[in-house]
């Protein structure tokens, strides 16, 4: 299986390929990072499978443009795209500004975007194909100092489930990946204290493993994220209460 995956240089990506590279794969490698990618290649060289640098910025579309033609043209062609690339920064409300939100959503929502047209007309044209589209828990409903983050992952979640009976129809498998908070460089960037955090390597396996089934999300841990389920469900008034503690 061909395997391509954005935000592949770092956390949950990074051990996505190694997995997916120990598995017996071949994974095409996306970050803007090249050294970092070069550095992946070489270090998959004696594994089952192989890792192959696709180096890309999500937010560049010619970039998307030829990474996917570099894909789809190489033996085999491409069988699953993890669009896993994203951006976070935690910002006080004074601090808000309209390019901490464009950059935001230039990369979670938009940066998704680019990838995932081409890929679905490519699918398509072969009625078949896997699609991951790699949001978070931040997106079920509204958190404090996420305005930003969280509305661009609460859009990848609307979209996921608006495209979901029609990639079926097309004989496209879409699914739906939402994290709860995992140990990277992004989640190092939080000055409270993050519930149930989970080891990278085991995020991974736990995506690998949802990808796999039948189910349309994969989300963890499951004692932490379906009680996010819950406040969904919440009324305003008492949501609003819950949440006021995490305002200074």
């Amino acid at each position: 299986m061909n395997i391509w995956i954005t935000g592949a240089s770092s956390g949950i990506g990074a051990e996505l390929a190694q997995l997916y590279a120990q598995a017996g794969h071949t994974v095409f490698a996306s970050a803007r990072n090249q050294q970092t990618l070069a550095g992946m290649e070489v270090s998959a060289q004696n594994l089952p499978g192989n890792i192959v640098a696709v180096p890309l910025d999500v937010t560049d579309n010619l970039a998307v443009e030829t990474a996917i033609e570099t894909m789809t043209t190489y033996e085999g062609g491409l069988d699953l795209a993890i669009l896993n690339a994203g951006y976070y920064e935690p910002i006080e409300f004074d601090d808000l500004n309209l390019e901490h939100f464009q950059a935001t959503y230039d990369v979670n929502l938009m940066g998704v975007v680019r990838c995932l047209l081409p890929v679905l007309k490519y699918f398509a044209a072969n009625n078949t194909g896997h699609v991951a589209i790699v949001s978070s828990v931040s997106g079920f409903r509204g958190l404090p100092k996420a305005a930003a983050y969280g509305s661009s992952k609460a859009a990848l979640i609307n979209m996921a489930e608006s495209l979901k009976p029609e990639c079926n129809a097309r004989g496209i498998k879409l699914s739906l990946v939402n994290p709860g908070f995992v140990k990277s460089k992004l989640t190092d960037r939080n000055d409270f204290t993050m519930p149930f955090i989970m080891e990278t390597r085991d995020a991974a396996a736990r995506i690998v493993k949802g990808l796999a089934s039948d189910s349309f999300e994969t989300t963890f841990p499951r004692r932490f994220t379906y009680g996010l389920k819950l406040l969904r469900i919440l009324p305003y008034r008492l949501y609003f209460l819950a949440t006021k503690a995490l305002v200074k």
